[in-house]
């Protein structure tokens, strides 16, 4: 009986590597829309991955646009539900018309002076063309319900990524942060566990 348990217990010896590893290649799969390093707006690298678990908006900004009002309701948003897992997650972007022209000292500033944001700002990319970064080369091919897929039309489009790192929703640059569809959708994503 001795010798069946030793048997036994070296079998499990051997077999537990096994499936430590395949339990870590499951920890490791990061989806797609995660799995991307990008420098934060103070020059650190900031992986992607770690926001697995979150729910995640990811949003073109510049700070010389029609549209840059739009920094207080993403600020808003920012501090009503980031306790519950929301991440905002700002790109700014010179590419539409030069309207983030400013050095990344300046783009802190200009934010934080003038909408107080708090929220994780990163250095400034490219959207579209041959320079887009591969975040948003992803994020552009997606066929996205309310908008669709296709090229980054402006700044402040909209990407709303689940808790799972599924991208489920892409949003025009004109529908404002508190829109009633957007928070729906935030608030139904949230609720996910």
């Amino acid at each position: 009986m001795t010798r069946i348990v030793m048997m036994a217990a070296a079998a499990a010896l051997v077999l537990a590597p096994v499936s430590l590893a395949r339990g870590a290649d499951k920890e490791q799969k990061t989806p797609p829309a995660l799995n991307f390093k990008m420098q934060s707006l103070a020059g650190k690298e900031v992986n992607l991955a770690g926001y697995l678990g979150k729910v995640v908006l990811v949003v073109n900004v510049a700070s010389k646009c029609g549209l840059t009002p739009q920094y207080e309701q993403l600020q808003a948003l920012h501090e009503k539900y980031a306790r519950r897992g929301l991440a905002v997650l700002g790109f700014p972007c010179n590419q539409f018309r030069e309207q983030e022209s400013g050095t990344a000292d300046e783009i802190r500033q200009f934010c934080q002076t003038n909408y107080g944001v708090t929220f994780d700002m990163f250095a400034k990319i490219d959207v579209n063309g041959e320079g887009a970064c591969g975040l948003y080369k992803h994020l552009a091919a997606l066929d996205l319900k309310p908008k669709g897929e296709g090229p980054i039309r402006w700044n402040f489009e909209k990407f709303l990524i689940g808790r799972n790192g599924e991208v489920v929703a892409r949003f025009a640059p004109k529908t404002r942060p508190d829109d009633p569809e957007l928070v729906r959708r935030i608030e139904a994503e949230l609720a996910k566990k």
